[in-house]
């Protein structure tokens, strides 16, 4: 934030900077009480209080009172506009410094900050790109002036300028499945970079496009050296659901496995059908693989989930001792654990699987009032 006195613009770069660097905020949001209660900013050291907007109208001594006199303080809405009135009231009434959220949480929703999470034997890169404020993960794999992008959100102009960045030619896109809690950018990256986009045969039955099928026995290679890019079909949250195993270090497991919960098996309506695939995929297939493995899952659930500089990665041996979705031995309380006792399902969550099927085409402004709060792909996310 600028030292500079009165009304100041905060951009959604700079407030990830806060919640990564774990630098001391306070927050003032004036959405009303719902919205914020459904979805907010968060961090170890932020505080945040919420006084609706309309309740600031007449004055905002109310949250005069409420402000630190020795942290920075912020003010947020959903696109911008209230905080800035609010913060400019703020400043008036004698407080010296306010900012106020450029773009308000729909930037919040959109930013992506790209974190570097693994090397590979012949030197290549994989970078994870932490949409914060949404808690989806998304993914470059770069070796030998190639790259392949895993699970693309809809911003693809970010994958787009840093593959031009780094100097390398984006040569596939791959979707891990069909997803339900965001509009997948893939085949939108893919159409403008002259990338292969592959997606599971499985969950692209209603699709109306051109797709490879992403599939078992089919390496994909990146670079001059081959980089075993292994897909391995993990049905439970999607039928088709495939991980992606990287240079026989790193597994990029979807929507299935997360850090500190497991994936839900219930957003395409087939929680009772796909609960034996998940429990399979998750205490069988899993366990035959290698505990060195480093997990990159496609979301978090919670701000605890983000590691140093903000990367979500975690052994996948840990997880089998650490994770209470991968402990839950008696296969009853599994499935009942995963079909009833679930959190509230994605905003527009039948919408966004229409559209990253192709058959809606929302404009840019639909798509982010479809995207709007967190993305609830977890069993745990309570």
């Amino acid at each position: 934030m600028s030292t500079k006195k009165g009304l100041q613009a905060m951009t959604a770069k700079q407030l990830t900077q806060y919640v990564l660097n774990k630098q001391e905020l306070f927050i003032l949001d004036v959405r009303n009480e719902s919205d914020f209660q459904d979805w907010k900013v968060e961090g170890e050291s932020i505080r945040i209080v919420n006084i609706p907007y309309f309740d600031l109208l007449d004055g905002v001594d109310a949250a005069m009172e409420q402000l630190p006199a020795d942290q920075d303080v912020l003010v947020v809405c959903a696109k911008e506009g209230s905080s800035k009135f609010v913060a400019e009231q703020l400043v008036e009434a004698g407080r010296e410094t306010v900012s106020y959220l450029e773009g308000g949480m729909k930037a919040w929703s959109e930013h992506l900050e790209p974190v570097e999470v693994g090397r590979m034997k012949d030197g290549g890169v994989i970078y994870q790109f932490v949409r914060i404020g949404k808690g989806c993960l998304s993914y470059m794999i770069v070796s030998g002036g190639e790259a392949v992008v895993v699970d693309a959100v809809r911003m693809v102009d970010v994958f787009e300028d840093f593959a031009r960045d780094k100097g390398v030619r984006i040569k596939h896109v791959l979707d891990t499945h069909l997803h339900a809690d965001h509009i997948s950018g893939g085949r939108k990256l893919a159409e403008r970079t002259g990338a292969v986009y592959w997606l599971p045969e499985k969950d692209a039955g209603e699709v109306v496009y051109a797709y490879q099928k992403l599939e078992e026995g089919h390496d994909l290679t990146v670079g001059k050296t081959t980089i075993r890019i292994q897909p391995l079909h993990s049905p439970g949250h999607t039928s088709g659901s495939t991980s992606i195993l990287v240079d026989d270090r790193y597994l990029l497991t979807g929507d299935i496995l997360f850090i500190e919960s497991i994936g839900r098996p219930d957003l395409a309506g087939m929680a009772e059908d796909w609960v034996g695939d998940l429990r399979h995929t998750l205490y069988a297939r899993y366990k035959e693989l290698s505990e060195e493995l480093i997990v990159l899952p496609a979301h978090f659930g919670k701000i605890t989930e983000l590691g140093e500089r903000g990367k979500v990665a975690a052994r996948l041996g840990d997880l089998y001792r650490f994770n209470p979705g991968l402990n839950i031995q008696d296969e009853a309380e599994f499935r009942t654990t995963v079909t009833e006792h679930l959190p509230q399902q994605p905003n527009a969550y039948q919408e966004i699987r229409q559209t990253n099927m192709g058959l809606l085409t929302p404009d840019e402004e639909e798509q982010r009032e479809m995207e709007i709060g967190p993305n609830r792909c977890a069993v745990h996310d309570k």
